[in-house]
């Protein structure tokens, strides 16, 4: 786990997090970086999926979106479940919602 505490800066300022957990932060933000990544977390954004039905949602091949999941999983922004032999997919938590909601405010201003 990631140290959470933050170093103190003069002034009234907030405190800056520590350089550990600003790299963390940058690493999570690269995630977002790439619009078939994007797409998958919309796809998921409601209803959980399996690979295929990902992929034929945003137009993608299944290839390209079992390669984008890993790294959404690796990123902690999406988990699965077992369903017999296939894995079904899911926003991780509710925090990604807020993420996409709140990005796309943002853009939208």
């Amino acid at each position: 786990m990631t140290d959470t505490t933050a170093t103190a800066v003069p002034g009234d300022e907030p405190c800056m997090p520590d350089e550990e957990l600003l790299l963390d932060l940058a690493d999570l933000f690269k995630v977002f970086s790439d619009t078939t990544r994007i797409k998958i977390l919309y796809a998921l954004f409601d209803t959980p999926r399996s690979v295929g039905d990902i992929a034929e949602t945003i137009g993608a091949t299944q290839s390209a979106v079992s390669h984008q999941l890993r790294i959404l999983k690796q990123a902690r922004l999406v988990r699965f479940d077992r369903d017999g032999r296939s894995l079904i997919y899911s926003l991780a938590d509710d925090h990604v919602h807020t993420m996409l909601a709140q990005g796309m405010s943002h853009i939208c201003e």
